[in-house]
């Protein structure tokens, strides 16, 4: 069946359901949480983490379900240990990348044994992989809730020194800033947004939702709060977006979400790349016509 024929002719009916509010308002806060934390991925060089920490919270997804527990329960658990793990054991990028590495390989493990165990975890290991954006309970909305609020007070508190060990970690470290706690508390922020963006686009496409956006900001920008606020923009975009696209043909919405947010970072990385071709080639007309 092509997209088209899918196509669902009440889709406007069915965006005033009550499991669609959910779904906007933990999207709109999962979005906002990546657009605020994406820009220090980038500038750290946390982007194998973000990914690693995603698959680390697979097995505290199925290890809740073979004990009873809240998937959210499990995924946070698992996710700041494994943020603890790798921001003590790596200070230095090539010690980091060697502490991801191992860690993600052990919580793999793991997962694959607690899913073996847990006879009734098939349809959560699905939606641990892919998102179920449309199943957030209004409980969950409390909990993202609250982990947006320690994520906006923290950042706002440490925003100039974690900015500062962020692009020059040795001169930071030199005027006395504490770069090693600082990147510690870090992790243990990543690991609070990928356990919420887990439950809305999956471990295997969280990349796109909390890495692209910032991307597609600093093609844009290289100024910090400005790479904050179009990353911000581009990932409600591309929830806002990805929603309404998931009901009216009746499709994951986490599949459109990436789509959406793969498109920005693909126009914006052709419009810049013109415009840098377009400067350049002015530069050089400039510089012969000044010869002759």
């Amino acid at each position: 069946m092509s997209v088209l024929a899918a196509f669902q002719p009440d889709w406007l009916t069915v965006l005033q359901a009550g499991f669609m509010r959910n779904a906007f308002i933990a999207g709109s806060i999962v979005a906002l949480a990546s657009g605020l934390i994406g820009y220090f991925v980038i500038v750290r060089g946390s982007a194998f983490a973000t990914h690693a920490l995603a698959h680390i919270g697979f097995p505290g997804a199925t290890g809740a379900v073979l004990v009873g527990a809240p998937i959210t329960a499990g995924l946070l658990v698992f996710t700041l240990g494994g943020a603890l793990a790798i921001g003590v054991l790596g200070k230095r990028a090539a010690e980091r990348e060697v502490a991801t590495g191992t860690v993600l390989a052990f919580a793999t493990g793991l997962g694959i044994l607690f899913g073996t165990l847990a006879t009734r975890s098939a349809n959560t290991v699905t939606n641990v992989l892919f998102g179920n954006l449309l199943a957030i309970a209004p409980d969950q909305l409390v909990v993202f809730g609250a982990f947006m609020l320690v994520l906006v007070v923290v950042l706002a508190a440490v925003y100039r020194p974690l900015l500062f060990a962020s692009a020059d970690p040795q001169v930071a470290e030199a005027k006395g800033v504490p770069v090693r706690a600082l990147g510690v508390l870090f992790m243990v922020l990543l690991a609070l947004v990928i356990t919420m963006a887990v439950q809305v686009v999956g471990t295997l496409l969280l990349f796109g939702l909390v890495v692209t956006p910032a991307a597609t900001a600093f093609m844009v920008t290289a100024r910090p709060g400005a790479v904050l606020a179009v990353g911000s923009v581009v990932s409600l975009l591309s929830v806002w977006i990805g929603l309404v696209l998931s009901v009216m043909f009746n499709l994951p919405p986490s599949f459109f979400i990436i789509s959406v947010a793969t498109f920005a970072w693909l126009v914006t990385w052709g419009l810049t790349r013109r415009g840098r071709r377009g400067v350049s080639g002015s530069a050089g007309a400039a510089g012969a016509a000044a010869t002759h």
